[in-house]
C-alpha cells in the first residue's frame, strides 16, 4: 500500500508558523532583549567601549563584583537596535577590542593575569557577531608557533600573551604594506621561561609575529619578519 502524507501546506496555520519560528531560531546567533543576568553592572570606564566602524554595533562590558578577586567576572555584550549578543566566554578582566573597517570582524584582547592576555575572533552571521573559530585565535597562534621547526622546541613558562598589533582599520599599512583590506590579521607571541642563565635577569620570547588569513583560516610568516623574529627568539635582558 502506499503511504499518504499531507503536504505542508495544508497543515494548520499555527502549526505552520510555529515550524516557521523553529528554523529561524535554529539558523540565528543566541540573542537576548534583556542583556546579561543579574547583578551585572555596565563599566562607565571609557577605555571598555567600543562601536564598529559602521556604526551599528555597540559592546557593552558588565562586571560582576566580588570581595574574592578571583570571583569578579566579566561580560561582554554586543547591541545592535534593541537586539543583544553575549561575546564569549565570560572573563575576569575587562577587555579591548578592534574592528576590521567592513564591520565584519572583531577581535577581544583578553588580560587574563598578570602579564598574560589571551585573543578570541568573532564574525558577524545572520546580523549579529558570534564567535569565528572553536578555539580562542591565541591558541590557535600557538600552536602555529609549536608547530614551527625553529620554534617547536621553545618552552614558555609565565606571562603568556598574544598581541593584536593595530592596523585592522587600514589593512596595516603603516608596516609598508599593500594587503587587501579586512582580510589579515597580525598577531605578536610573548613569553618568558623560569630557567636561564645566572647572569640572565629574564630570557624568553619578545615580540614574534605572524598574519592570520581570515579568508582562509590560515598563519603565515612574512618574509619582512624575519629579522625580527629571529631576534625575539633569543632575547633576554642580562643582569
Amino acid at each position: 500500500m502506499t503511504s499518504f502524507r499531507r503536504p505542508a501546506a495544508s497543515l494548520p496555520l499555527e502549526r505552520l508558523a510555529l515550524g516557521l519560528l523553529v528554523l529561524t531560531l535554529a539558523a540565528s546567533p543566541a540573542l537576548s532583549a534583556s542583556g546579561p543576568p543579574p547583578g551585572f553592572v555596565l563599566s562607565e570606564r571609557s577605555e571598555f567601549a567600543f562601536t564598529s566602524p559602521d556604526g551599528t554595533t555597540k559592546l557593552e562590558q558588565y562586571m560582576k563584583d566580588s570581595e574574592d578577586l578571583f570571583d569578579v567576572k566579566w561580560q561582554v555584550w554586543a547591541r545592535r537596535g534593541d537586539q543583544m549578543t553575549e561575546l564569549k566566554p565570560e572573563q575576569g578582566y575587562g577587555a579591548g577590542f578592534r574592528f576590521t573597517s567592513d564591520s565584519q570582524w572583531l577581535v577581544r584582547m583578553q588580560k587574563t593575569g598578570s602579564g598574560s592576555q589571551d585573543l578570541f575572533l568573532y564574525h558577524v552571521e545572520n546580523g549579529a557577531f558570534v564567535n569565528a573559530t572553536q578555539k580562542s585565535l591565541s591558541d590557535l597562534a600557538w600552536a602555529y608557533f609549536h608547530s614551527r621547526p625553529d620554534t617547536k622546541n621553545m618552552k614558555l613558562d609565565y606571562h603568556i600573551t598574544a598581541n593584536l598589533l593595530k592596523g585592522t582599520e587600514d589593512a596595516y599599512r603603516w608596516l609598508g604594506v599593500d594587503w587587501p583590506n579586512n582580510r589579515y590579521l597580525v598577531i605578536s607571541l610573548s613569553g618568558e621561561m623560569d630557567k636561564h642563565p645566572k647572569n640572565v635577569a629574564v630570557k624568553g620570547l619578545a615580540d614574534w609575529k605572524c598574519r592570520y588569513d581570515l579568508k582562509t583560516g590560515t598563519f603565515d610568516v612574512p618574509k619582512m619578519f624575519a629579522k625580527g623574529n629571529a631576534e625575539a627568539l633569543n632575547w633576554e635582558i642580562k643582569r
